[in-house]
């Protein structure tokens, strides 16, 4: 009889399974794409600034190198007597523009705030049907509006200017900052506003104890929105102030059509200071934007 032993291969010898190729494309594979990608962003970024240098140039030049013609072409005597009568000009204004946006974001904030509380955790009966109804005021444009509110104004005898500027803005913000509360609020786990209701906390004690404490995205993002807004709004203004007592861009306006209408500079170097408000909030406020934007519309 014959007897078959088999002796195990060594260790080294068995045969091992192929690892996945972990090579990296060469570096100059996608080298084509990446041009072009860079190349429409650089392109995209001069189309955006080009706007903005004929504004800047223009500010420093002259009453006569100010034309046209010269629209692309440097200053030929750099001058700050643009932006000295341009602030003097529109430095009231400035001023009664933000004694009109900062109030009107921070109360519309706060109302949007609590009413998207209510519609989304504090829910009752309707509590849909009264969320529509606010966002109704969302797709009726202004222009439809504004014949019939302007004679409310009147008959109820609201002052010309700045306070009522605030009251219309606060208004007309609200279904703007009520929606984006109301999806933030939704996204909030249930537990918490559960835990605070089993705490003995009532509907105030909840908003003010648990949920303002989260809310900063949110506000955030509301105020930026409200402030941009308002600062920028020239319809209200027109209807509801005058070059005495409205904002600066009422003001600007009349900047631009007054007596200085050929002195480009002037009028490109308030155009300048006043967006310099909105440009400052998104400068610093910009990441804190997109991030507040986000974190209401990720659930789960």
């Amino acid at each position: 009889m014959t007897t078959t032993s088999t002796t195990a291969a060594p260790l080294g010898d068995v045969a091992r399974a192929p690892r996945p190729s972990t090579r990296r494309p060469a570096p100059g594979r996608f080298s084509v794409a990446r041009t072009v990608r860079y190349a429409l962003l650089l392109l995209s970024v001069v189309v955006v600034l080009i706007p903005v240098y004929v504004l800047l140039v223009t500010s420093f030049k002259g009453t006569g190198d100010a034309s046209p013609a010269r629209a692309w072409a440097l200053p030929t005597l750099w001058t700050l007597d643009n932006w000295r009568a341009a602030w003097e000009a529109l430095s009231p204004s400035i001023w009664r523009s933000l004694q009109m946006v900062v109030p009107a974001a921070v109360i519309s904030a706060f109302l949007g705030s609590m009413n998207g509380f209510v519609l989304s955790r504090w829910s009752f009966k309707g509590a849909n049907v009264v969320f529509t109804l606010i966002l109704f005021g969302m797709f009726i444009p202004y222009q439809a509006v504004m014949i019939p509110l302007n004679q409310i104004v009147l008959a109820v005898g609201l002052p010309s200017g700045i306070p009522t500027l605030i009251l219309l803005h606060v208004i007309y913000g609200i279904p703007i900052t009520t929606l984006i509360f109301r999806n933030y609020y939704a996204s909030v786990p249930k537990e918490l506003i559960e835990a605070a209701r089993v705490d003995g906390a009532g509907m105030l004690r909840t908003y003010a104890s648990v949920v303002l404490p989260i809310s900063i995205p949110s506000f955030v993002v509301v105020l930026i929105w409200q402030f941009t807004s308002a600062w920028n709004d020239y319809l209200f203004a027109v209807f509801f102030s005058s070059s005495q007592n409205g904002p600066v861009t009422l003001a600007l306006n009349n900047l631009a059509n007054g007596a200085l209408l050929q002195n480009y500079g002037v009028s490109m170097a308030g155009a300048l200071f006043a967006s310099l408000p909105t440009l400052v909030v998104y400068v610093i406020l910009g990441k804190y934007f997109v991030g507040g934007l986000m974190s209401g519309s990720v659930k789960g």
